[in-house]
């Protein structure tokens, strides 16, 4: 997007926190307010939790802390008289996810009395439609997936495509004062309203970029979010919270957060380009960035992000402290799945093929496995039967043939039989449903809109 004539000289962003519903203090809102934004921006989602929530389409966040951020967000936005952008909705921007923080934002406006002009983006797609722009050559795969196939577009509960500025944008200037979206790109959020107004793409880009996750680029991210003034040559990065700093290393270390190359990241309109980025302390709590660039791609695209049921879990855990079994814990736990596998085929008639089991040894190796640099034998063990299987019959079977056997299961030298405990009563819990990420593909658009549909509602006010 050029650089507008007539546009402002800068533009202020005000990123409260990492993602709605995770909390800040009120008083860090003020303060930005008082710095003076042109947009409130914070992402309502994340992948970080997991395949469960797009699956579901149900969100992390319980509704009471979403509806606290809201609260004070939706307040400052009618305060300031600039746009409120939450992307993500729900977790995993599901449609569903888009109506749930609407309706809590339509409760809370009631209720505060505010008059606000709401839009909604959807980006919920049908498997059919995808299915026509894979038979059309239009959808291609990112590392390391293969070549897509259409029963997998079939088998996902949820599909949704990451939108980027653009929608935001069209909002924007079609009325809305708050946007609340589907998938979005987290730096989408920021980037739209600068570039909206005329800010280069690259400083925009960039410090979309570190403020997507609030104060993670501060040297103390517990204390709030941030706040970047973007202008034509750059951007500043400054804390909400007047006791925290920015430093160049803190700022310049959020590029490689959740990167494959600290230098470049692809957004569907683009590639951005820190490479020659300047990182400099203005003064001790605010930091200046200069040089960064932004490519524009010869084709848009927008990812896209599906899952699919694989199973049914139950989980069981017991907690292991003898010492002798603790020596040899992992002589244990393999003989623990020699003998469960044999009991579960003689009791159950199941094969291997018939379900799956995940063994974690929590205190040793659960997290690191074989590379962990002290794998010395643990003072004690957190055993961790993860059964997954067709049905959750199936599963919570397998679960309970295992009851005993991670109870008192000793080590065949062992001349006495061992007592552990299980972390719960009943010792086997149904999870339900288990779902998986299957789709890591992009779709070629002609428009950067076209994927997805925006519905504008009517104002909000008490009755």
């Amino acid at each position: 997007m050029p650089p507008s004539t007539e546009g402002p000289a800068q533009v202020g962003v005000l990123a409260p926190s990492g993602m709605l519903g995770a909390g800040f203090a009120p008083e860090t809102i003020e303060r930005g307010l008082a710095l003076g934004p042109d947009v409130i921006a914070v992402d309502g989602g994340s992948t970080d939790s997991g395949p469960h929530y797009l699956g579901t389409g149900i969100a992390k966040t319980t509704e009471a802390a979403v509806s606290r951020d809201l609260r004070i967000l939706l307040k400052a936005a009618a305060t300031a008289d600039i746009p409120l952008i939450v992307g993500s909705c729900g977790t995993s921007g599901t449609d569903s996810g888009v109506d749930w923080v609407a309706g809590i934002a339509e409760r809370v406006m009631a209720e505060e009395g505010l008059t606000l002009k709401v839009a909604r983006i959807y980006s919920e797609q049908e498997a059919a439609q995808l299915k026509e722009e894979l038979g059309a050559g239009r959808v291609h795969a990112l590392a390391p997936h293969g070549p897509l196939q259409p029963e997998t577009l079939e088998s996902c509960t949820h599909i949704v495509g990451m939108m980027g500025h653009e929608p935001f944008v069209e909002a924007i200037r079609e009325g809305a004062q708050v946007v609340l979206a589907g998938r979005a790109t987290d730096t989408a959020l920021a980037a739209a309203v600068p570039l909206m107004l005329g800010m280069p793409a690259g400083p925009t880009w960039h410090a979309a970029k570190i403020v997507e996750c609030g104060g993670q680029c501060t040297t103390d991210p517990r204390l709030g979010g941030v706040f970047a003034t973007i202008d034509h040559d750059g951007f500043v990065i400054e804390p909400l919270d007047a006791t925290n700093v920015c430093t160049p290393m803190s700022v310049a270390a959020h590029m490689l957060y959740e990167t494959a190359n600290p230098y470049r990241m692809r957004e569907p309109a683009g590639t951005l380009d820190v490479s020659d980025a300047t990182y400099s302390a203005l003064d001790d709590r605010r930091v200046r960035v200069e040089g960064s660039r932004f490519e524009p791609a010869d084709q848009h695209t927008i990812k896209l992000e599906g899952a699919r049921v694989t199973g049914y879990e139950t989980v069981s855990f017991s907690g292991i402290r003898d010492p002798y079994i603790a020596a040899g814990i992992d002589r244990w736990a393999a003989l623990l799945r020699v003998i469960l596998t044999e009991r579960v085929s003689q009791t159950l008639g199941l094969t291997d093929d018939d379900y799956g089991l995940d063994i974690r040894l929590y205190g040793h190796n659960a997290i690191l496995e074989d590379i962990d640099p002290d794998p010395g034998p643990p003072k004690e063990v957190g055993v961790m039967l993860l059964v997954n299987a067709p049905t959750q019959a199936t599963a919570t079977a397998v679960a309970k043939v295992a009851n005993p056997l991670m109870l008192h299961l000793p080590l065949p030298e062992m001349p006495y039989l061992p007592s552990f405990a299980f972390a719960t009563s009943p010792a086997e819990i149904e999870r339900g449903a288990a779902y998986e990420f299957v789709l890591n593909h992009v779709v070629d658009v002609d428009a950067p809109t076209s994927m997805f549909r925006i519905h504008h509602t009517r104002e909000v006010s008490r009755a």
